[in-house]
């Protein structure tokens, strides 16, 4: 799946909220309201992507008497290139939706964001004009007070109540870009999981040779004497002298308590041969040490005397089994004679 494009249900949705702009031609954007004890019910004005309705003319007639600008259209130049810009997001908007790009979606939403802080920004600026910039000949006139409107939410001019607040088509206009940011974000997060979910997939394939190594290398257990259990013969494992383990190559240890107890346990092939990563033998010079069974020699003797009767001894070298063969009565073999002569 590629991160950088949307789902099929965000594209929808994209399609959707840049869809909604439509609204700001045919409902107004923003509204200014004034209440006072001689308009209970109040006065409007209607502010549109291309123009003014409501009480504009009622409120122009007592704005006059503080020497405020009487309010028309031509005032605004706004009017003339907001509906161009509205138009050009709905278009960005779709070719979001069709192409399914992330990062185009993100450009989308910086620029209505930066588009909706101008859009703020130009209304303070005349906001502010309207209310500093006044007739000095008004018939009323408060030296030091100014009736800048509100750029959002409440304010007390003279005896009247001013309120100003997003209109139904700028609330669908403020709902379809939350949209699109919540769009991105959830788009974003789908995106980090999967990319989490990639990353700890190629962690595992990376750590799978290590974990494979360490399996193949694993070390032998040493013996818990008097607690372990030969694996063949079922008999406790007590002397440190003799003994042997295999070891499979997903790490598994098989205890025994004399070499003939592993050979047969080998020639059984409970486990396969190509499961076998490591055969080991106590060596009896240095007990509870274990020696590669098949780098090591055997001395196997009547003098020697191990729990099962193998009579077998494993030593590093050929020449340190050959010194403890004191009475020559003993034979000295390699893994593979030893385990022959076991098999017969």
């Amino acid at each position: 799946m590629n991160n950088s494009k949307l789902s099929v249900t965000s594209r929808i949705l994209v399609a959707f909220a840049s869809g909604a702009l439509v609204a700001v031609f045919f409902l107004p954007a923003w509204r200014i309201d004034l209440f006072a004890p001689q308009y209970p019910e109040g006065l409007t004005m209607n502010i549109w992507i291309n123009g003014l309705s409501g009480d504009v003319d009622i409120i122009n007639g007592l704005n006059h008497y503080i020497g405020m600008k009487h309010i028309t259209v031509d005032m605004f130049p706004e009017f003339r290139y907001l509906p161009y810009v509205v138009g050009f997001f709905m278009l960005l908007g779709m070719i979001v939706a069709i192409t399914g790009n992330r990062k185009a979606l993100f450009a989308y939403i910086c620029l209505t964001l930066l588009g909706g802080a101008l859009a703020m920004y130009d209304f303070y600026q005349w906001g502010y004009d309207y209310g500093h910039n006044l007739d000095p000949k008004a018939p009323i006139q408060v030296p030091g007070l100014s009736y800048q409107p509100p750029l959002i939410g409440h304010k007390r001019l003279l005896n009247f109540d001013a309120y100003s607040f997003p209109d139904v088509g700028g609330w669908i206009v403020i709902g379809a870009g939350g949209l699109m940011v919540l769009i991105w974000f959830l788009e974003w997060w789908r995106a980090r999981k999967l990319k989490k979910q990639t990353a700890l997939k190629l962690a595992l394939l990376l750590l799978l040779p290590v974990f494979s190594f360490s399996s193949c290398s694993s070390k032998p257990e040493p013996f818990r004497y008097g607690q372990d259990i030969c694996h063949s013969c079922k008999m406790g494992i007590v002397d440190p002298k003799f003994g042997g383990e295999l070891i499979t190559a997903k790490g598994k240890v098989y205890k025994f308590d004399d070499l003939n107890c592993m050979a047969n346990f080998v020639r059984s092939e409970e486990v396969s041969q190509k499961e076998i990563a490591q055969l080991l033998a106590i060596n009896y010079e240095k007990q509870g040490e274990f020696i590669d069974a098949s780098k090591s020699f055997f001395l196997v003797s009547p003098s020697i005397k191990s729990p099962m009767g193998s009579n077998a001894a494993a030593f590093a070298s050929k020449e340190l089994a050959q010194r403890f063969n004191n009475d020559q009565q003993g034979k000295i073999l390699d893994w593979e004679n030893l385990y022959n002569q076991f098999s017969k």
